[in-house]
């Protein structure tokens, strides 16, 4: 055969591959509706695990390399999983034609959410100053948008969402009501305002970006601002996903996100300032480069491309800010240290250190 014909075969065999992926879907479906049916979890970690150790068993006696088994089986599986998350938001949906706000829906997170509730049966109204979302109700400012909500979504600016919940507790604003802000010290009095108005308020905070479409290992926080039964409404909200709902209090937030958000925003920040301030071009680092710093190069690409004013406000506001940058700039100090004075027991006692810590996570 010659060149054009053996591509002709392999065109193919890969029309054939997706074929098998798209009867393979089909049977997900079936499979996802039978969970549903017989009320069991939309993930069994058992049977994911039997089906890639096959795939790997298998690929070797057909003389594949088993990790590219393994990741073609996980990328099947993961599209799996988010088709059948999907399907039982959708079948376990409350919202039944019920309306929803989404302030600040033209956002990037506001979408999320209108796409959200949408799919559980809402029927979704978007507030946005800064735009519309296709096919969803529009309205400018939320104000005008009416009174009678089962559900609304703060997903604006945290400036914006300070005077937000403010004027929501002066007018009494109705049924269920929660941010989506990162920071939730700028947020207190207006939450407190609202639940002393008898407002049906609490706070949430996605621990995920806006592409994301399974929530399988994400994680959500609820953090109950004076009312329990906010607090449970907005957790059921996520009951149909595979998210991790976990509830902590107001006054530890920040404090933890410190650590979560700001310290590995600041560290990837300051790795492409040195990067762009060294005169070298990613490129040419690229073709040189470990797999250690090419899975560093992809984090602080994503990091880079996200909004610079939000990132700002996640640092700046947070009275719990400065210290892990500080403690990322001591940090680098003593590396440079280990390395000015050729000491290899201070840098080996770093390592070993941090290893230490490491190891105790689970």
């Amino acid at each position: 055969m010659d060149l054009k014909e053996l591509r002709q075969r392999l065109t193919e065999v890969d029309q054939r591959i997706l074929e098998l992926i798209a009867e393979r879907q089909s049977i997900v479906d079936e499979v996802g509706q039978f969970k549903r049916t017989e009320g069991r979890a939309t993930r069994d970690f058992a049977r994911e695990k039997d089906v890639i150790d096959g795939a790997r068993y298998q690929a070797k006696a057909l003389g594949l390399a088993p990790d590219l088994a393994e990741q073609l089986m996980t990328m099947l599986i993961t599209s799996s999983l988010t088709k059948q998350e999907r399907a039982r938001v959708k079948a376990e949906g409350r919202g039944s034609g019920s309306p929803a706000l989404v302030i600040g829906g033209a956002g990037k997170m506001g979408q999320w959410f209108v796409n959200f509730l949408d799919s559980q049966g809402y029927q979704v109204v978007v507030a946005d100053p800064g735009g519309v979302v296709e096919g969803i109700q529009s309205v400018s400012d939320w104000r005008e948008a009416g009174l009678d909500f089962a559900v609304t979504v703060v997903a604006a600016p945290l400036s914006k969402t300070v005077d937000i919940l403010n004027t929501m507790a002066v007018i009494g604003w109705q049924g269920l009501v929660f941010d989506v802000g990162s920071l939730k010290s700028p947020l207190l009095d207006g939450l407190h305002k609202m639940a002393a108005a008898g407002c049906k308020v609490t706070s949430v905070h996605p621990m995920f970006g806006p592409d994301t479409e399974l929530l399988s290992d994400k994680h959500v926080l609820f953090l109950d601002a004076g009312c329990a039964d906010a607090t449970a409404a907005a957790r059921q909200l996520f009951s149909a996903t595979m998210a991790q709902q976990t509830e902590m209090s107001l006054a530890d937030h920040d404090r933890l996100i410190a650590y979560v958000l700001g310290l590995s925003h600041a560290l990837n920040i300051a790795f492409f300032t040195v990067l762009a301030e060294s005169g070298e071009h990613v490129p040419r680092l690229a073709n040189i480069s470990s797999t250690t710093f090419d899975a560093q190069l992809r984090v602080a690409t994503k990091v880079a491309k996200e909004n610079p004013h939000l990132y700002f406000e996640i640092q700046s506001l947070n009275h719990f800010g400065l210290e892990p940058i500080e403690g990322l700039l001591a940090a680098v100090q003593k590396i440079a240290e280990c390395v000015r004075n050729n000491d290899e027991t201070a840098f080996v006692t770093l390592m070993e250190s941090g290893r230490s810590y490491l190891e105790g996570r689970g």
